[in-house]
């Protein structure tokens, strides 16, 4: 039996790699360049840079209650923003099933989709002559999600600049899709496209996209597991000979391709499953979330209507004239503002008429924490505890996040334990009410992607000159399992191909 199964590995190992190490090769390679350029996207700050000051208008502002009466009666606001741009400063309301401009003078609805605040909003973002406009119908390659068809039209901008710019507009609304640089498509080319497997005719179907990825990643686990049984194999046998040299192959692409898989085969392991759970869900046999309800979405609910903020919204662009964005935020019923310039983000409470920035206190923590499951029919009955402290260092699940949350303080940071089934543990900073949820899924997926396959490990998120030259020695060895493979793979065919020879 042990001999049918070291037959059968062979053959495993020897089709699978036959047909995935360029593959494997690919992604190793572009993982370098991972390190150093992403898939090009449109950020948030990005946006918010190329708005206007909020004080520049001049205008007088409206009161939040007749904002609020404009909107269709029953709908509830999710989000709500006041923004200044093409001068025009508007509030943008979001309800989850549509997104309403109202233009803060007249309260009108507001549209920047005609074709002068369409081209405004284009030279904000390149400065050079148009060279041509195509009108998109169908997501492309650099707009590959399925979510953006609900925008098309789309306009394609190509601009006639030394950088080959283009840019994405919204017909619909002038919302901006996409912007990148020619350097930026290339290296997306060269890395983010073949790494995440970002095809067009793939990824404009997400469960298309995520079953392929997951079937090619398991089959590359298959391949490699079959490896280390024919590694195994190989060298019981070299040791019962008791050859002197540490690989038995005289023939150097063998040679290398074996001591290459001794040294980082478990890394090759890793890396692909890894990538298979960044698309991957964490299987209910591992853990089903006991919780029945988002519990940051929960800790977001009830929050006061916005004409109900005790601080008028008015006092505080004047006291920040800079501020490019006011946004309305909450944790639970305690209300905020979240303040950008474009540099800085400035949360200032708004519970009472006192300008002062937001510091939610431990308690306030504690009892938002324990209304979730207050609220959930599973807890009531049974009861948890709750336990809050104050940490003043980062963990291996709340660490150093600094190149996102640039201009936010991080620490101090409460951490609120629950002895629930799902092992839950809560991190919420009060200076900035942002919460990171922990819990026995999201430890899976750390520790399954985040750690083995962006080497996100304890000792190594704190250095990222020690973390890359790790990565760099990594993906170097993988490239020389590959690139051996591939040879050998080649070989391979040849004596399918013409067996005499």
């Amino acid at each position: 039996m042990i001999h049918f199964i070291t037959r059968l590995m062979y053959t495993v190992h020897r089709v699978l790699g036959t047909l995935l190490c360029v593959l494997f090769l690919m992604w190793f390679l572009s993982g370098f360049v991972m390190m150093y350029h992403r898939f090009p996207r449109v950020s948030v700050k990005e946006k918010l840079q190329r708005q206007e000051v909020l004080a520049a208008s001049g205008d007088s502002l409206p009161d939040m209650a007749e904002v609020m009466a404009r909107l269709p009666k029953g709908l509830k606001v999710k989000n709500l923003s006041l923004n200044r741009n093409l001068g025009k400063t508007f509030f943008l309301v979001n309800t989850g099933k549509r997104a309403f401009r109202f233009d803060s003078s007249t309260l009108d609805s507001l549209s920047f989709a005609d074709s002068k605040s369409l081209s405004r909003i284009a030279a904000q973002w390149c400065s050079a002559p148009v060279n041509r406009i195509d009108t998109l119908h169908a997501i492309d390659q650099w707009i590959p999600y399925s979510e953006l068809q609900r925008s098309m039209p789309v306009y394609k901008i190509f601009f006639a600049d030394s950088e080959k710019s283009q840019l994405y507009l919204s017909a619909q609304d002038g919302e901006v899709l996409q912007f990148s640089t020619g350097s930026e498509r290339f290296w997306a080319w060269m890395g983010a496209i073949p790494h995440w497997v970002y095809f067009t005719v793939l990824r404009q179907d997400t469960d298309l996209w995520s079953k392929f990825v997951i079937c090619l990643s398991a089959l590359g686990c298959l391949m490699v597991i079959a490896g280390f049984w024919v590694t195994i194999d190989v060298w019981q046998r070299t040791r019962r000979r008791r050859f002197r040299r540490f690989s038995p192959y005289r023939k150097r692409w063998f040679h290398w391709h074996y001591v290459s898989g001794i040294f980082f085969g478990l890394f090759v392991l890793t890396f692909t499953f890894s990538g298979m759970m960044s698309v991957a869900d964490v299987p209910e046999w591992i853990h089903k979330p006991a919780l029945k309800t988002n519990p940051v979405r929960t800790l977001r609910a009830h929050a006061p209507r916005p004409e109900q903020y005790a601080l008028d919204y008015r006092r505080v662009i004047e006291a920040y004239p800079q501020a490019l964005q006011i946004e309305w935020s909450n944790f639970r019923e305690h209300p905020y503002y979240t303040v950008q310039d474009g540099k800085r983000e400035y949360y200032i409470d708004a519970a009472d008429t006192l300008l002062r920035p937001l510091n939610l206190s431990g308690e306030e923590i504690r009892t938002g924490v324990e209304s979730i499951y207050a609220g959930d029919s599973t807890y009531t009955t049974k009861g948890v505890s709750v336990e809050a402290s104050q940490i003043s260092r980062f963990e291996t699940y709340y660490r150093d996040m600094s190149s996102m949350y640039r201009g936010r303080p991080q620490l101090p940071v409460w951490k609120v334990t629950v002895n629930d089934a799902d092992r839950s543990v809560y991190y919420i900073q009060p200076e900035t009410g942002v919460i990171r949820y922990v819990n026995t899924s999201s430890r899976f997926k750390y520790w399954s992607y985040t750690a083995l396959h962006r080497m996100r490990l304890p000792g190594l998120n704190s250095n990222a000159t020690l973390r890359k030259l790790v990565l760099w020695v990594l993906l170097l060895g993988g490239t020389a399992v590959s690139l051996t493979g591939i040879v050998l793979g080649i070989n391979y065919i040849r004596r399918k191909i013409h067996p005499g020879q």
